[in-house]
């Protein structure tokens, strides 16, 4: 992306018949647009900028005679998703995250629009002949990276039934099948509690172990969840699930630690799903000390009967408001 370059001062003298020594009148360049990067809560993707690469904003015009001024250039506004990071394509720094709606980042100042003849009379010099040219625009490389923001995030294993869940408690139709892999993109979903009580749902695809490294899906989508509140893990104790439920609920709980440190301190709840066809008490209740002796929150869950999902939800909600007021706290 560019911004506008400064428009060039005028070199003009004043010529009236009854002003005989009139003097230099020569105006100054406008200064050159801005490009500024704003969040949009109406826009949900950077599919725009896939295909359009570069961006200019508008040069300031040049100076006039009579001391008149060039029109400075509009500034370019890009929107883009809440929800978004800006990073320095060659250094990698992170310029700006734009969470809340409206909030924005100057990517690249304007040049700055040269003086006029005017400003450089003197006493010795009372006809400058020169005038100033106008800054050129900065030209920056950026990346657009989107973390989608929800209040829940839902984790797990591969078929472990996020998608199933998510179909279950909101109004979202995610692809649902057996093979691993079905979800290919986050999904949301709002989750009503009560009238005035909702909350966001995302329904991460599956994590293997390595996805800190890139196996599978990767870190892909790994970044999705550092924005949400509150992590649910799904952990698939059916019948057709051969790996230990224990094994599976350490693996992704791995994965998370060494992708970001800070993934393993966030509000997790864990939720045995499948227990319509569950591998039976015993492996339940060793799911389920394991969670006590890591004072993890645990749920036994149903989405295709429906058994737990009303409980599970509650608590959520109950979660995100309390997670929403520390933050609320630590800002004022």
């Amino acid at each position: 992306m560019t911004s506008g370059p400064g428009g060039k001062g005028s070199v003009s003298f004043r010529r009236e018949k009854y002003i005989p020594k009139g003097g230099p009148d020569g105006g100054d360049g406008g200064r050159g647009g801005n490009v500024i990067i704003q969040a949009d809560r109406n826009l949900h993707t950077l599919i725009d900028y896939r295909y359009k690469k570069h961006y200019q904003a508008q040069k300031g015009r040049h100076g006039q005679g009579q001391r008149m001024s060039g029109r400075s250039g509009e500034n370019l506004i890009i929107r883009v998703p809440c929800g978004t990071v800006i990073r320095d394509k060659e250094s990698g720094e992170i310029l700006s995250d734009l969470v809340h709606h409206e909030a924005a980042l100057v990517a690249a100042l304007g040049g700055r629009g040269g003086l006029g003849n005017t400003h450089f009379a003197t006493a010795t010099r009372q006809t400058p002949r020169f005038a100033q040219p106008g800054e050129p625009g900065e030209t920056r490389s950026i990346i657009l990276e989107l973390k989608l923001l929800a209040d829940v995030g839902i984790v797990g294993l591969p078929n472990a039934g996020k998608s199933t869940l998510l179909s279950r408690v909101s109004a979202a139709r995610p692809k649902i099948a057996d093979y691993p892999f079905t979800t290919l993109t986050p999904h949301l979903g709002v989750v009503k509690i009560k009238e005035a009580t909702s909350f966001v749902m995302a329904d991460i695809p599956g994590l293997i172990r390595g996805a800190h490294a890139g196996s599978g899906l990767g870190d892909l989508f790994l970044r999705h969840i550092e924005r949400c509140r509150v992590l649910l893990h799904l952990v698939d104790i059916s019948v057709a699930n051969t790996q230990d439920p224990v094994e599976a609920l350490v693996t992704v709980n791995e994965e998370l630690r060494q992708y970001n440190p800070d993934l393993a301190v966030k509000k997790q709840v864990i939720a045995a799903a499948k227990m319509d066809i569950s591998q039976g008490e015993e492996t339940l209740e060793k799911l389920k000390a394991y969670c006590t002796s890591m004072d993890l929150e645990f749920f036994g869950i149903s989405s295709a009967t429906g058994e737990g999902l009303e409980s599970l939800c509650m608590r959520l909600s109950e979660l995100v408001r309390d997670v929403n007021h520390e933050q609320q706290e630590k800002n004022c």
